[in-house]
This record gives structure tokens, C-alpha cells and sequence, in this order.
């Protein structure tokens, strides 16, 4: 059996948790192998909306495991408020969600640490979600880290020693902030997290592999917003791209069998950063408005603008996509013209390949094609799409050299539709 992956291309925000529901009827195993609670994945099904930041998608299927894996940043007072709310609402998680005791915690003082930071930028700011994960990501990599398993290894003493060292940091940035309600929070999470099973998760992914059970591996956030390999700094700390689920799962590069590459019919960004096809007038305030563009977590305005196929073919090549999922097209229902963006002007020179730095300097060379003026959310199968989306969808795949294998019209588990049936 093969881990089949699932991310977005983007700069996040594509819809992968609706796209992780439907997918999981298919799985045995749903696991996280990156990020935080920055990124929330909303679904929408049975007249109800959930959004989850740290749970992974497919816990809405009774019979699957789901596994939060090592590449994961956890908070447990945000894990617990996350974890009660959808036990509250008739989900039993206890049994079916395990914790990997190498995921790392993002402490109380990971948050102080985010906003602190933030604020010494200046205008220079990332734009960050504020809850602690570029910190606690920091702290991985300088190994200074505490990890869900030191739970259950000496946790006090560790706990008190980073804690230690962030107040001398913090101290030093001159930056004051209230520790005792957030840490009471905290602990409590803890506490909860305890009840949870704590696993050795690449032993599990592993074993299942070998059991025969098959595995999807969902990411978070979005392509473009790779640490390695996204619009740096303006990025995440962690990995987004496809060799992430390697390294947040423990799973082999040969282990790796689909990869599914989720995308808007346009592009939405939030928080800083550049962003060659952002609209700045009218029309981009109209897909923020049809597309309900606010981030699920923070609440903030997402930036919007025309497909960038500059981005998303890079994003297809890091990633090694098998397979794309459009979200959100119904979302364009109404344009006269729809543009696509397929090459950048640079120096006045017109560039296909994504180049080390994009800035203002960058100017978006459109195509435009006709719009399908049809309400997408009512087409319940292939054969009901005009011939103007057909040939939009068409154009994609030409430019991308990649199959849509499926297309979202709307925002409900059942607004999905599956093409290229066997």
C-alpha cells in the first residue's frame, strides 16, 4: 500500500478539509503530518459547519484512525477547546484520534514569543496568526523543544527550563504579558491530552502500510507558503509541500503513491506577503465577498485575485501532483471574463519559471477567457457544465499537463463532483 497526499497549492485557505471529508470514505487512516493550530479547515455538511485547526479532517467518519503525526506543532489548551466542542456535538474521539509523543507543544510562552517578535518587525511583520507556531518550530530545530511525549518523562522540569529561557527572552524585548490565566488553560490541556492515546506514530503509519490499510496524509496551509520553498519570509515554519508527509509521518519517499493538489478557481492570500495577481479594486472586493473570503481561524480578510499559473505550475513540480481539485468555481458564476495569469513580466521580460523573489516589481501577463454566467451550485454531474467551463477547465489542464479530477460548486460535502469515472 501507498500514503496517498493530500495539500494545497496555493497560499492556503483552498478547501482541503471539505476535500479530505469527502475523500476519506476511501481510507482506513487519516493523518496530519504538518503545522498547527493556525491552519483551519472548515466543513460544511448536514446544515452544520465545523472548522478544525488541529484535528484531522476525516474524524467525521466513525470508523477511521486519525493521527496527528510528529511534524505537527500541538496546543493543548486549543486541542481541548477543539476536541470538546466536537465530542459536545456527537463525535467520539478518545478511541479514534492518536497523538504522536514526538509532535512538539507550543507552549504559553510560544505565544508571548510570536506577538513579541511581531511587534519588534515593525512594518517588516509577517502577518502571523499569533499562536505561537513559528516559535515552537524554532525551538524544534534549535532543540530546545518540548514534545507530547515528555508528558510522560519528567515533564515539570522540562516545562519549567524553556519556560525559563522564553521569560529571559521575552524580558529582554521588553514585551509584558499576563502568564497565569494562559497557563492555567494550558495545563488543563494537559491534562485532557492525557487521555488520549500517545503513540510512536511512524511505527503506526508504518505497521498499517504493511497491514494493508490505506493511508491519506493531509497537509495544512498551502504550497506557496513553504518554509523552503514558498514566498520567502512571508512563509510558515514548516513544511507544506509533499516531501513534508516523509518527514511529518516518518514514511519513505517510495511509500508516497497519489498526490492530490488542491486549488481555487482564483487566489486568495492572508496576512503580508507578495501576491502578483491581487485585485486591488472592485473586483477583487467581489471575490472576497462571493467567496466568503475570511480566514476560519482569525476571522481576517483574505486578499484576492485571478488565478496565478505561474505559481501553480511550481507548486504542481515541488510537489510531484498527480491529480488537482478546483474549489470554489461557483464562486466565479457571475464574470463576464475570467483572466489567467500565465507569465510574469520582469524587466520588461516575460518570465514562466517562479523566481527567487516576486515584488511589486512583477507584473501579472493575463490571458482572458469567457465566463460561464451559469449557477454552479445547482450542477449535480459533469454533463450538466456549460460549454464555457468546460473549456476553462480544459485550459487548466492544458497549462498544467495534470488531470481535474474533481470540482467543488459549493461549499456542502455533496457539491462535489467526481470526473474521469472508471
Amino acid at each position: 500500500m501507498k500514503v496517498d497526499v493530500l495539500l494545497g497549492l496555493q497560499w492556503g485557505d483552498e478547501g482541503k478539509g471539505k476535500v479530505v471529508d469527502v475523500l476519506t470514505p476511501h481510507y482506513d487512516v487519516i493523518a496530519r503530518f504538518q503545522g498547527g493550530p493556525n491552519a483551519g479547515h472548515t466543513l460544511e455538511f448536514n446544515g452544520e459547519k465545523y472548522i478544525l485547526r488541529s484535528i484531522p479532517s476525516g474524524i467525521f467518519q466513525g470508523d477511521k484512525i486519525n493521527i496527528i503525526g510528529n511534524g505537527v506543532v500541538l496546543d493543548p489548551a486549543l486541542f481541548k477547546a477543539e476536541a470538546e466542542a466536537l465530542e459536545a456535538s456527537g463525535h467520539d474521539l478518545k478511541k479514534r484520534l492518536h497523538v504522536s509523543k514526538k509532535a512538539h507543544l507550543i507552549l504559553p510562552t510560544h505565544r508571548f514569543l510570536d506577538a513579541a517578535y511581531e511587534v519588534a518587525k515593525g512594518d517588516a511583520k509577517v502577518g502571523t496568526t499569533g499562536k505561537g507556531i513559528g516559535p515552537t518550530y524554532t525551538d524544534k530545530i534549535s532543540r530546545n523543544g518540548v514534545r507530547v511525549g515528555d508528558i510522560l518523562h519528567d515533564f515539570d522540569t522540562k516545562y519549567a527550563k524553556a519556560k525559563a529561557r522564553h521569560e529571559q527572552i521575552l524580558k529582554s524585548l521588553n514585551f509584558s504579558y499576563d502568564l497565569s490565566a494562559v497557563e492555567k488553560e494550558w495545563f488543563e490541556g494537559i491534562e485532557y491530552l492525557k487521555q488520549f492515546q500517545l503513540v510512536d506514530s511512524e511505527h503506526e503509519v508504518n505497521h498499517s502500510l504493511k497491514a494493508g490499510k490505506s493511508i491519506l496524509a493531509e497537509g495544512a496551509q498551502g504550497t506557496m507558503l513553504d518554509i523552503d520553498f514558498g514566498s520567502y519570509p512571508f512563509v510558515t515554519s514548516s513544511n507544506t509541500v509533499c516531501a513534508g508527509a516523509c518527514t511529518g509521518l516518518g514514511v519513505a519517499p517510495s511509500r508516497i503513491g497519489e498526490v492530490y493538489g488542491i486549488f481555487k478557481a482564483y487566489c486568495t492570500r492572508v496576512g503580508s506577503g507578495p501576491f502578483p495577481t491581487e485585485l486591488k479594486n472592485e473586483v477583487g472586493d467581489r471575490l472576497c465577498d462571493l467567496g466568503h473570503e475570511f480566514g476560519s481561524v482569525t476571522g481576517r480578510r483574505r486578499r484576492c485575485g485571478w488565478i496565478d499559473l505561474v505559481a501553480l505550475k511550481y507548486a504542481i513540480m515541488i510537489n510531484g501532483v498527480t491529480q488537482l481539485i478546483m474549489m470554489k468555481s461557483d464562486v466565479l458564476d457571475s464574470f463576464d471574463t475570467i483572466k489567467a495569469c500565465v507569465a510574469y513580466e520582469i524587466d520588461g521580460k516575460e518570465v514562466e519559471d517562479f523566481p527567487f523573489e516576486i515584488n511589486d516589481n512583477i507584473k501579472p501577463v493575463y490571458v482572458e477567457l469567457p465566463g460561464w454566467k451559469t449557477d454552479m451550485t445547482r450542477v449535480s454531474s459533469e454533463d450538466e457544465f456549460p460549454e464555457e467551463f468546460n473549456n476553462y477547465l480544459t485550459f487548466l489542464e492544458e497549462e498544467t499537463g495534470v488531470p481535474i479530477k474533481i470540482v467543488s460548486v459549493g461549499p456542502d460535502r455533496e457539491q462535489t463532483i467526481v470526473r474521469y469515472q472508471e
